[in-house]
């Protein structure tokens, strides 16, 4: 029997289950292509979407796509994103059928920050094959994501600054945990706006309003520095050696001020006697500052894709106690340095932006100009 689709109006048979014309669904039970036991699913018709099984241990597996309407110069068809995660495969068709009745925007105040998550986490390291991702990189984005829990239904256009300022604020973890859960944030984000989910960057704001916790350190022994200097043509290494003889945290970096006519760096992060403080280029790194770039560094980057793997290349990942060598082992280096060749004790305060606590004297009458800052950095020798 002929029946008119109610989409199109094309005559078609009352046993299909989409119009060919234009995919409209006419039949929704019982599910074609379901059977219990082993058995393959049946192509889905022409017009309806698809549905994936993603990689990994998930709680919803499923990905349903919409149909897809626009192809490259090549004739290859151009990922759409999913309108859904599903916990099993007929979920996610009740979910495209319903879709085909109705279909809804992606940007619509439906979406929570879980589908949100979802789809960027299936961009970022399902369908994006550009470069492998480490296990690390993957299980840091996993944990960020269940630290957030309060956010999780939420619908994601509803979500402001302050939402995600209370979700780090009252975080109890650690300071490298709430790192991440604003990186999170920020790559989420980023998603959201180049797919048009929403219009303004709230993420941007966010801040983490605590201390950092990774004070303690062991410095560089002079045998591990000397390995450095012997490899100081291997990429990343010069910075590195940048942090050793400048004392900046490894955040300072990012927004680090360069000014090589009177060679010199201004910067710093965290207490009110480190920020902006300005610190003498040692002649040794000179040529290390001109070619180092602060808008294109980005600490977390650095710290996990390059500081650790050239230590792990060089041998030397492993302080003298069995400890990993971290950025503010660096800074801690500087520190030794000072003391052992004798750079003295105010200047070492100043370069290193150290607070002067009770003595008044030294904190309102002390002062060094950039040559005498020079003359004691220059002390330490290479």
């Amino acid at each position: 029997m002929l029946i008119l689709c109610p989409e199109c109006s094309r005559s078609i048979s009352d046993q299909a289950f989409t119009c060919p014309g234009c995919g409209y669904p006419i039949q929704t039970v019982p599910v074609p292509g379901y059977r219990r036991g082993r058995s393959t699913r049946h192509k889905l018709p022409n017009g309806i979407g698809s549905i994936k099984k993603l990689s990994g241990r998930r709680t919803r597996p499923y990905a349903a796509y919409p149909p897809t309407t626009e192809f490259d110069l090549n004739g290859n068809p151009i990922p759409v994103p999913a309108i859904g995660y599903y916990p099993d495969w007929k979920s996610a068709l009740s979910a495209l059928l319903e879709y085909n009745k109705n279909p809804y925007d992606l940007t619509s105040e439906n979406l929570t920050f879980r589908d949100v998550y979802e789809m960027y986490y299936n961009e970022k390291y399902v369908v994006n094959q550009k470069k492998k991702l480490s296990a690390a990189s993957l299980n840091s984005t996993r944990a960020a994501f269940q630290n957030c829990a309060a956010l999780h239904e939420r619908k994601f256009r509803s979500i402001r600054k302050p939402d995600m300022q209370d979700v780090v604020d009252c975080c109890p973890l650690k300071h490298s945990s709430l790192e991440l859960i604003v990186t999170l944030f920020r790559q989420m984000y980023r998603f959201a706006i180049q797919n048009d989910i929403i219009d303004k960057d709230y993420a941007q704001f966010v801040t983490i309003n605590k201390a950092e916790d990774d004070e303690s350190g062991e410095p560089f022994t002079q045998e591990e520095i000397n390995i450095l200097w012997a490899h100081k043509d291997i990429k990343y290494v010069d910075i590195i050696l940048i942090m050793i003889y400048s004392g900046y945290r490894i955040k300072a970096l990012e927004g680090l001020t360069i000014n090589l006519e009177e060679r010199y760096f201004q910067g710093g992060v965290k207490t009110a006697a480190g920020k902006n403080r300005i610190v003498p280029i040692h002649d040794a790194i000179l040529p290390y500052a001109k070619n180092f770039v602060p808008s294109k560094f980005r600490a977390s980057n650095f710290r996990t894709k390059h500081f650790y793997p050239v230590l792990e290349h060089l041998g030397i990942s492993l302080t003298a106690s069995g400890k990993r060598h971290t950025p503010h082992d660096c800074r801690h280096t500087f520190s030794w340095l000072c003391d052992h060749y004798g750079v003295d004790d105010f200047s070492k305060h100043l370069l290193m932006g150290h607070s002067l606590g009770n003595d008044v004297e030294k904190a309102v009458y002390g002062h060094r100009t950039l040559e005498e800052l020079r003359r004691e950095i220059l002390k330490i020798q290479i």
